[in-house]
């Protein structure tokens, strides 16, 4: 659910709508509702008429909901009333930066407890950025029978005991995955808390957890699940038990190896080749953790039907993956380290026609004297070689104008372009001027633009030309950069779509905060951090918008009259009451 839909949920439809009745039965009305799979479709029918908000509301059994302090679990339970699914996002994007408070909030155990009395047929819940701890675990594996799904995103707080409750528990599990979470791991003998009767596990996700694990629990946990599709592990697993678990799951169609450094035998390697040619499915594949390239060509047999790669945890060189690309003509999705430098993503233009999706990590961000890494050139490159790219994530240390403008010439479609300079305020290193144009470019071609994150050294011409041109924009990232509040403004004045704005470390202040006056109802959330608004400003805000939660995060020893950090966005459900002191809701 979306602030803008929040609204709707406590309104009535259109009075004069409402009268109207619906010329299907309900029960029809409600089979076809059934199969709207978008949460923003099924929110637009439900404003079609009372018989349409009445069957919307009685055929919904999944709820999206944006931001878990916009509505209340008492309110999604009373319009909602045979909810199975739920997702729920938490935090900030910025606590992934350690920019929120850690005991900001965001914690699930109101929601289980509603859930609990008014939703025990709940089968998945799928959290982001969400605190739960491990009683929180224990409440939700013993207080829904028939729970089969859980995924947890960069949430914290719980521990490995938290899924040993859950795997005791939950006999009709089907999914448990668990991704970039502060987890306090005490070891791997929760996966031996599966009853050796269960057998119904689809898809298992551990690949982030860092201690050894009970491998022979696995092994034989692998083995029962024979309808397992997904399955990733952490570092801990050697490739001679990665062999031993394909053995037993030829039929897995996503992979994420263990450590891919071992020494093996040359028996043993083949026996890991044969393995890996039985997976027939296979589509995705990731981990490979300190991989050494002379293993690499174990990997060709699935490589051909390979959908999706992640190295983001194998730091290749330029050959190593120019060998691994040549068996890979499928490709949409590739996820890499800068070790493979420009090269390596000239070997992704020659290989990878079928691209869709970009990301380049840095393999180390901390360290500004690197002298490796990727830059517009190999970029360029990827464009040249792949016309269907339309998701890019790209951090460089050097980048620009003319690169960027070759480059969505190339590729016109883009609906994610998130570049990051990894040099605050980082010019066009051959012109020294701004990288202005180069954004310029990006909204002036890419007319389907969704996502931005722009980078550089930037004054206000680039966030006029984002006001005026990108007319689809939903979410807008930015960092050092702007020169006035006029930018801000252009960008509120401009971008009618605007849900999400992320602000850090720019110069804006109180009239660019207030220029959204009118736009703040209709989207998710408005972060700004390190940038000149005051106390003053946001009290503004607050009084003039009475719907909007506007919270402010101080930090100790701050200038009292500053907003450090400052987090706006749509309520229904009134201020929040766990707030913790160090942040204030105006």
């Amino acid at each position: 659910m979306e602030p803008s839909e929040l609204k709707r949920s406590k309104d009535s439809p259109n009075s004069d709508e409402s009268t109207r009745r619906s010329s299907f039965p309900d029960e029809v009305l409600e089979r076809v509702l059934s199969l709207l799979k978008s949460h923003r479709d099924r929110s637009s029918v439900s404003l079609v008429c009372k018989d349409w908000y009445n069957a919307e509301r009685w055929s919904r059994t999944h709820v999206f909901i944006g931001n878990c302090y916009s509505v209340s679990p008492e309110i999604v339970a009373r319009r909602f009333p045979k909810i199975k699914s739920v997702t729920l996002k938490g935090k900030p994007r910025f606590s992934d930066f350690n920019l929120v408070p850690e005991n900001w909030g965001a914690d699930i155990h109101a929601w289980l407890v509603v859930f609990a009395a008014k939703y025990p047929f709940l089968e998945e819940l799928r959290l982001k950025r969400m605190a739960i701890s491990d009683e929180s675990l224990e409440f939700l594996a013993v207080s829904f029978p028939n729970f089969k799904a859980l995924s947890l995103l960069s949430c914290d707080g719980f521990s490995t005991n938290g899924l040993a409750a859950i795997a005791t528990h939950c006999k009709n599990l089907t999914e448990l995955d668990i991704q970039e979470n502060g987890i306090d791991d005490n070891g791997g003998s929760w996966l031996s808390c599966f009853p050796e009767s269960f057998t119904s596990l689809e898809v298992l996700n551990f690949a982030n957890l860092s201690s050894d694990i009970n491998f022979d629990a696995l092994e034989r946990l692998v083995g029962r699940c024979k309808s397992m599709r997904v399955l990733k592990l952490n570092r801990s697993v050697s490739l001679e038990q990665l062999q031993r678990l394909l053995v037993n799951a030829p039929q897995l169609a996503e992979l994420g190896t263990g450590s891919f450094s071992e020494e093996l035998t040359f028996r043993q390697y083949v026996e890991l080749e044969s393995a890996l040619s039985n997976c027939k499915n296979m589509h995705t594949l990731s981990g490979l953790w300190d991989a050494k390239g002379i293993y690499l060509p174990a990997l060709s047999p699935v490589c051909t039907h390979l959908t999706f790669l992640n190295l983001s945890y194998a730091a290749l060189r330029s050959d190593e993956l120019a060998k691994l690309l040549a068996h890979c003509p499928r490709l949409k999705r590739l996820w890499v380290l800068d070790t493979v430098e420009d090269k390596g993503l000239e070997a992704v233009g020659l290989n990878c026609p079928l691209l869709e999706e970009l990301r380049v990590f840095p393999a180390d961000p901390f360290d500004e004297e690197i002298i490796h890494g990727v830059t517009e050139a190999g970029f360029v490159a990827v464009s040249f070689g792949c016309p269907r790219l339309h998701y890019v994530l790209y951090f460089c240390r050097q980048m620009t104008n003319a690169a960027v403008a070759t480059i969505v010439q190339n590729c016109p479609d883009f609906t994610h372009f998130r570049l990051c300079i990894m040099i605050p305020g980082q010019p066009d290193y051959i012109t020294n001027e701004p990288m202005d144009e180069a954004f310029g470019a990006v909204v002036k071609t890419c007319t389907k633009l969704q996502r931005l994150s722009v980078s550089g050294r930037l004054t206000d011409l680039t966030f006029e030309y984002i006001g005026r041109y990108a007319k689809n924009l939903e979410t807008l990232s930015v960092a050092f950069a702007g020169s006035s509040d006029w930018g801000m403004q252009c960008v509120m004045g401009g971008c009618s779509k605007l849900r999400k704005l992320e602000i850090r470390d720019c110069p804006f202040g109180n009239a660019a905060l207030l220029s959204g006056l009118e736009k703040y109802e209709s989207m998710r959330s408005l972060w700004m951090s390190a940038c000149n608004v005051t106390m003053n400003g946001c009290r503004l805000l607050a009084r003039e918008m009475p719907r909007l939660n506007v919270e402010v995060m101080k930090e100790d020893g701050s200038d009292d009259s500053q907003a450090d950090k400052v987090y706006v966005y749509r309520s229904i459900a009134g201020p929040r009451r766990d707030a913790p002191p160090s942040v204030l809701t105006l």
